[in-house]
């Protein structure tokens, strides 16, 4: 089933990518690695979810941040790369800032790792590790970094 079905059904769809808020790239390709910079929860520029989990904001806002992270993360590599170029998403980082003892951050992670899985099946299989910081730039609650391995032979425009 084609991406843009998948997202229909989940009643979601691609934001416009996000332009980068320094000086880096928001896809860097080394070899045939692809690695994607931090993504947040912004929503075609408008920025969502900002504040700490355990706060402001509860596991199942946290979740559906991380999902929107992780709809940045396909926002730009479609942009960039385009998805029919990927052998497999890698690995996640995943970025959070919470309040005192709160400590669902698995479970809000879920909200990336259930996505790629769901709308790249075996190519959204990946590795990922999860850290909580005391801030996030412009107060995000969540962030998200990826690497993907490109298909042999893929060459950047």
């Amino acid at each position: 089933m084609p991406l843009q079905e998948k997202l229909a059904l989940k009643g979601l769809s691609l934001p416009k990518p996000s332009t980068p808020g320094g000086s880096y790239l928001s896809v860097n390709i080394r070899g045939n690695i692809a690695y994607i910079a931090i993504q947040f929860p912004i929503q075609d520029e408008t920025f969502l979810y900002q504040g700490r989990l355990g706060k402001e904001f509860n596991t199942e806002d946290g979740y559906n941040a991380m999902q929107l992270c992780a709809l940045n993360v396909i926002a730009q590599v479609e942009a960039k790369i385009g998805l029919e170029n990927i052998e497999g998403l890698n690995h996640i980082d995943a970025y959070f800032q919470a309040e005192g003892d709160w400590d669902d951050s698995p479970k809000v992670v879920n909200g990336a790792s259930d996505l790629f899985v769901e709308l790249l099946e075996k190519k959204g299989q990946h590795s990922r590790a999860i850290f909580g910081v005391h801030t996030l730039p412009r107060n995000f609650s969540v962030g998200l970094t990826t690497s993907f391995t490109l298909k042999k032979g893929y060459k950047p425009a």
